[in-house]
């Protein structure tokens, strides 16, 4: 039986930005993957959360969601609504209600997620959610978690750096990794803005660079259980 993969991020993007190289890897590999996006990843943008051309944006980018993440080829992805970079307005009790139910379907081995101190503070939430949720007791299912970074949050909460401890070699996979964030085509940002296209090659090659390698996606390690 393949070993199982849950991607747990806060907004539409975060998947393929934290982790897809890495993801697109280990499906050729032979795992199976499988994405919980937990928040809209529009309404902070307006004044109020409702407005009605939202209702057409969410659309777009709930198609952006099963194009990137198709890209790649996960199985399933699970999309709920908290609100976007709000998640401090609801219990974190529901969220981690959420993504248990989501492992308790799937039974992942592995999660990847947010880093602990980012910026923004859905991620920093998500991360909190993902521990509560996946506690080492008798009979959990997830063996190893790893946090990664999201361009245009990690690195900006100066002065707090991410230090990576677990490097992926995703030479022959940072061109899918970039084909599958063209399709968050309303997410784009241009260069030099890193959340780019040309901002995450770089990024890529600079973690390469650190561990003599062309393309890498960096992580910290959470937990391991051998």
């Amino acid at each position: 039986m393949s070993k199982k993969i849950l991607i747990v991020v806060a907004h539409p993007d975060d998947e393929v930005l934290g982790c897809f190289g890495t993801v697109a890897r280990l499906i050729k590999e032979g795992y199976e993957a499988y994405t919980l996006i937990l928040g809209e990843g529009k309404t902070s943008r307006d004044e109020k959360r409702v407005v009605e051309n939202k209702k057409d944006e969410i659309e777009i980018l709930n198609s952006e969601i099963k194009r990137a993440n198709d890209t790649i080829g996960i199985k399933k992805t699970f999309i709920y609504n908290f609100a976007d970079n709000r998640f401090d307005s609801v219990d974190l009790l529901d969220i981690v209600k959420v993504i248990s139910k989501v492992k308790e379907e799937i039974k992942p081995d592995i999660i990847f997620t947010h880093y602990e101190n980012d910026l923004n503070i859905d991620h920093t939430i998500t991360y909190k959610a993902v521990l509560t949720a996946t506690r080492p007791m008798k009979n959990e299912c997830v063996k190893e978690i790893y946090s990664f970074e999201i361009l245009s949050s990690t690195e900006w909460n100066y002065p707090i750096s991410f230090s990576p401890d677990v490097y992926f070699d995703i030479e022959n996979f940072i061109d899918i990794k970039l084909e599958a964030m063209k399709k968050y085509y309303s997410e784009l940002c241009e260069y030099p803005h890193p959340r780019s296209l040309e901002g995450i090659k770089l990024n890529a090659q600079y973690n390469g660079m650190r561990v003599g390698k062309k393309y890498v996606e960096a992580f910290k390690c959470i937990r391991i259980i051998k």
